[in-house]
């Protein structure tokens, strides 16, 4: 479901204030039931584990790389509810950063607090430069996991201390909502202290200048890439930010993945 401009205005301007909005209903429940089934298979399959740290969870099963792992996932990116959010967050011209799955499990605890661009060395508050989203696979509650939040806390001046003791609220959401915030927002994942699984799809993104943090033109089998939207080709980096930067000898790499080119666009489209 596409949003209406007044919805997409409105959603921004809750980014901008608080750091963060709820698309609420976002995502067709077939598509929900999808991914949670192939998520069970990769697991399955693969015999994925959960963390072995405080930050990724001892009881929390995270799938990374899902771009590569199924035609499913590529709807994800360039979701029309959601997308849009993010572009006047950053600007069209960014990339997706990292698809990955997050499945916290009963008697998890709470993630320490953090801000997602926080290794990135520039004085704080800054322009955004990370917009992340978090899809609710299953229901988000205050008692099973629900990502916690500080709002306004990406206009602080300053990362978080880990560990620092904050006041945060719970993301509550329906399933098939989608929460978009600023990556500089303070928050981390609930405790789950419920009987049931809580499953989450972090889908992030980047500004088109800045190093992505799953290295997508590795992770994506090129056979893959070449099925891709030209759009979600785009998000993966196949393509230039502002007719230059990703350039190859003056060139797009989509022309090297389609094997269409060489054509040259730097120098001659831009100044």
């Amino acid at each position: 479901m596409m949003l209406d401009p007044a919805a997409l205005a409105a959603h921004v301007e809750r980014v901008v204030r608080d750091g963060y909005t709820i698309v609420s209903d976002a995502i067709d429940i077939a598509l929900l039931d999808a991914l949670q089934a192939d998520l069970a298979r990769i697991e399955h399959d693969e015999r994925v584990a959960a963390g072995d740290n405080v930050f990724e969870g001892f009881r929390t099963v995270r799938i990374y790389n899902l771009l590569a792992r199924g035609k499913v996932y590529e709807s994800i990116p360039v979701h029309d509810s959601v997308l849009p959010i993010v572009e006047q967050v950053l600007d069209s011209g960014c990339l997706v950063s990292s698809l990955s799955s997050i499945a916290i499990d009963p008697g998890e605890v709470a993630q320490p607090i953090h801000a997602d661009d926080q290794l990135i060395p520039l004085p704080r508050p800054h322009v955004p430069i990370v917009c992340n989203t978090m899809w609710a696979v299953t229901d988000f509650t205050a008692q099973n996991g629900a990502t916690r939040l500080v709002p306004g806390s990406h206009a602080r001046d300053r990362a978080p201390d880990f560990g620092e003791p904050l006041e945060t609220i719970a993301a509550e959401m329906r399933r098939g909502s989608v929460l978009v915030y600023n990556g500089s927002l303070w928050h981390g994942g609930g405790a789950n202290g419920s009987t049931a699984r809580r499953i989450g799809i972090a889908m992030n993104y980047c500004a088109g200048w800045v190093r992505q943090q799953e290295n997508q033109l590795l992770g994506i089998p090129l056979e893959t890439a070449r099925r891709f939207s030209p759009r979600l080709r785009e998000l993966c980096g196949f393509g230039l930010y502002r007719l230059l930067i990703g350039h190859i000898d003056k060139c797009s790499p989509v022309d090297l993945l389609d094997g269409t080119g060489p054509r040259r666009v730097v120098g001659v489209t831009s100044s």
